[in-house]
């Protein structure tokens, strides 16, 4: 009998619905996780895009700030920005600047809404500056602003800060050997090197009819050009130039604080006398040479008088046989470029030297010395001829140092402000006193200028060489045309921005 073994194979009926199921169940997780990373990512996104447009709301807060800040300093100085503190703090964007607005609220980080955190830090320091104006000294005083943003009604409560620091800057403007709030013109007949920094706030016109040097940087907000300005008849330069520590246009503007609408016609008021009425504590009135003088000459067809200045109510007469000391009305010149006869007020500054010293009226009320002096002009002059003021025996200054200021041009005759003759001619200015000379146009005169040999015009007559000239303080040489204004400089700056 034979028999067989059969051996049967089992098998697995299930498999295939597990494997559905655990596919199904990966399919479902990876579903799930995607899910959830684009819901993550949309938020993230949303959230990401909600505090970027939070930082751009707080910026515009500290943006309007600064708009206001920036205007305050330019008028009023750091003293205005001061009293202000309050209303920066307050400032914020609103639905009265735009609907947008409505929809956000602002506060000073420290939970008060409607608030922006504005504090000065560090009180005004003397430093050396950086930027387009380094080598410079300035005033700096640094404040922090802080502006935390959120947009309202939003899915997500997102809040973006935002701080920044603004540094207001005032640049003493005597660091300027010329300075121009407008155009400048610089021309030379002799070789002559301007020693310190040059700016002009429109076109520097560089027209030298000699060798002229600049020693130190030279900028201009407009372009540098070598040639005459529009309106100068003369033919074109034949001098040389050489820019020895380089020269820079498209510089940023240097705005002078004068309290008021900052144009060219509007600056070069500072330099005129107030007109009837005008209140010396007004904006315009502050910033006027003729209200800030110690003493204040005056000349008319009638004679020359003097009186101290607006601290008194210019209350204080100097008497006639004193002026004769220091102010001489009979000289003349011609100048050439103007086709004129100059008809100069001239101040003896080593004659008025020894009268602020020893003099019993002006120095009884100021308590010392002299130390500024404003002449006005009020002649009737014909035609043919141009008033002017004209400074000379300047090298030594009364102790304080002096600014002499005018409307009208102005000529300096011989060395100024150098005690020690063998420094002149060179950049030491170690033994010089601050003095700055202020006025319509400023032309410098050899020490071997004698007005003798210049009054016929087109024949100047023989002369001996020029001496190597040297005038310290804020001055320009022969010829710096319209403004050459400022007791000093106010500069704004906020993320490397320069408002002047």
């Amino acid at each position: 009998m034979k028999s067989s073994k059969q051996n049967r194979v089992q098998r697995p009926a299930g498999s295939a619905l597990v494997l559905t199921l655990v596919m199904s169940g990966v399919a479902l997780l990876l579903l799930t996780a995607a899910m959830s990373w684009s819901t993550t990512n949309t938020r993230l996104t949303d959230r990401s895009n909600r505090y970027s447009r939070g930082v751009a709301a707080g910026e515009s807060a500290i943006e309007k700030i600064l708009t206001q800040m920036n205007k305050d300093f330019f008028e009023g100085g750091e003293g205005t920005v001061w009293n202000h503190m309050n209303l920066y703090r307050s400032t914020v964007p609103t639905s009265a600047d735009s609907t947008y607005w409505a929809n956000w609220e602002f506060n000073n980080a420290s939970g008060q809404t409607g608030q922006t955190y504005v504090q000065r830090g560090v009180a005004s320091n003397y430093v050396v500056l950086t930027g387009p104006y380094v080598g410079l000294r300035g005033y700096v005083s640094s404040y922090t602003l802080v502006s935390n943003a959120r947009e309202v009604n939003s899915i997500q409560d997102v809040i973006a800060g935002v701080m920044e620091q603004a540094d207001l800057v005032q640049i003493p403007i005597f660091q300027f050997a010329l300075y121009s709030s407008s155009d400048m013109e610089i021309s030379c007949g002799q070789p002559f090197a301007v020693t310190g920094r040059v700016h002009a706030n429109k076109t520097l016109y560089v027209e030298p009819d000699n060798a002229l040097t600049f020693q130190s940087g030279v900028t201009a907000v407009g372009e540098i050009l070598f040639q005459r300005a529009p309106g100068d008849s003369r033919t074109a330069p034949v001098g040389s130039v050489v820019y020895q520590a380089g020269k820079k246009p498209h510089a940023p503007s240097l705005v002078l604080p004068i309290g008021t609408a900052n144009t060219p016609l509007a600056i070069r008021e500072i330099i005129q006398p107030p007109p009837f009425g005008e209140s010396p504590t007004s904006p315009m009135g502050h910033s006027r040479y003729y209200n800030e003088v110690d003493l204040l000459v005056t000349v008319s067809d009638a004679g020359v008088t003097a009186t101290s200045g607006e601290f008194n109510m210019f209350a204080t007469a100097v008497p006639p046989a004193e002026i004769n000391n220091f102010v001489t009305l009979t000289n003349s010149f011609y100048d050439s470029r103007e086709s004129k006869t100059i008809l100069p007020v001239d101040l003896d500054i080593g004659g008025l030297k020894t009268w602020s010293a020893t003099n019993a009226d002006v120095r009884k009320v100021l308590k010392r010395d002299v130390s500024s002096v404003y002449v006005y002009d009020k002649r009737t002059v014909v035609a043919g001829k141009l008033g002017a003021v004209r400074v000379r025996n300047g090298l030594v200054l009364p102790p304080l140092g002096l600014t002499v200021a005018t409307a009208s041009p102005m000529y300096v005759l011989g060395n100024y402000n150098q005690t020690n003759s063998a420094n002149l001619g060179t950049a030491n200015t170690s033994t010089t006193l601050p003095a700055s000379l202020v006025g319509d146009a400023v032309t410098i005169l050899s020490t071997n200028w004698t007005d003798a040999n210049s009054t016929i015009p087109g024949n100047l007559g023989p002369r001996q060489p020029p001496h190597l000239q040297r005038v310290n303080g804020q001055n320009v040489p022969k010829s710096v045309r319209d403004k050459y204004l400022g007791p000093r400089q106010r500069v704004q700056s906020a993320q490397a921005r320069l408002g002047l």
